[in-house]
């Protein structure tokens, strides 16, 4: 295994120099940083991170909070952090919440020991816990909004908005949301925007729940839907595939009975049957951004800003226009 004095001897500067171009380069000029990092790179070299961090005080790790790893929302997002974190040679540590708040509180506790600072998605901690997270450490929050704290938000709101301003252009005028877990953030958004839309257009809106984001709660909805409603909202994916099998069950025919709308596209819905009209969010990009962003708060050149990601409505054959039944 290649050693700092090797790369040194390769790049023809003293072993000082080469340390000070791997874990301070502001500290050489420009010519000597390239030398020394091509001279590391032909070498296969690896900084000692335990060594790195007594001379930088950064450790090069990255926490990662999030509340479960069985929800296919989290996958793609932990890849573009996973990504983006190797981009800049840094490493993430993965911990899971569970959706619970005193876990999520010590896990971030526990991070903040060991990473230069902390993405946590879809936070479930008070807005004052997660104030007295940032100010121990540097944070990113994901899908969650407090005031000035740094986020990456997937626009819930704008989804919400384009999904109902769909339904309405077919002629529905009376809309069921099938909603999300008690407490969620996102799910208080989209119940707003919608409720707004529907207002503006003088439709109604039946709100069922809130419900766990899971395929049975999803087969228990379709039993408790309106009799009058034309079209439904479903929060995310699980819900939406156990929605589709209680209809079917019950005979009801989808689009010609009901349309269905739903809140993600994480799951397979352009092959379902029928094919399912649904919300695109960017999830692995708001990964990479979030890591990214954490990486530049712990550099010193972060901005306290939230970035906002849109999604792309994908129309199929699921919605139609109302009375076909």
């Amino acid at each position: 295994m290649a050693t700092l004095a090797d790369v040194a001897r390769a790049a023809g500067v003293s072993k000082a120099t080469a340390s000070r171009a791997l874990t301070r380069p502001e500290m050489v000029t420009e010519a000597t940083r390239e030398k020394v990092r091509a001279a590391a790179d032909r070498l296969g070299f690896q900084p000692n991170r335990s060594a790195r961090a007594l001379t930088t005080g950064r450790t090069g790790l990255i926490g990662l909070i999030v509340p479960t790893l069985a929800n296919p929302f989290f996958s793609p997002l932990v890849l573009g952090a996973q990504r983006a974190a190797e981009e800049a040679d840094a490493h993430l540590l993965i911990s899971v919440s569970e959706a619970d708040a005193d876990r999520e509180a010590a896990l971030a506790a526990r991070l903040g020991e060991q990473a230069d600072g902390v993405v946590m998605v879809a936070p479930v901690g008070t807005d004052a816990a997660l104030r007295e997270h940032a100010r121990q450490r540097p944070l990113i929050l994901v899908d969650r909004r407090v005031g000035r704290l740094p986020a990456v938000v997937l626009d819930a709101e704008e989804g919400a908005t384009r999904l109902a301003d769909h339904l309405l252009e077919l002629g529905h005028r009376d809309l069921a949301y099938v909603s999300g877990p008690p407490g969620s953030w996102s799910d208080t958004r989209r119940r707003a925007a919608l409720a707004e839309r529907a207002a503006a257009a003088g439709a109604r809106l039946h709100v069922l729940g809130p419900l766990p984001p899971t395929f049975d709660a999803g087969i228990a909805a379709a039993d408790r839907l309106p009799a009058d409603a034309t079209a439904v909202l479903v929060y995310n994916s699980y819900l939406t595939l156990g929605l589709l099998h209680g209809l079917r069950a019950a005979g009801r025919r989808v689009p010609d009975d009901l349309s269905v709308a739903a809140g993600d596209d994480l799951t397979a819905f352009a092959v379902t049957d029928p094919p399912v009209t649904a919300l695109s969010f960017p999830v692995e990009e708001a990964g990479a951004t979030a890591v990214r962003r954490l990486l530049d708060l712990c550099g010193g050149t972060g901005a306290r800003t939230t970035t906002r990601l849109a999604p792309r409505l994908e129309v199929r054959a699921s919605t139609g226009v109302p009375g076909r039944r």
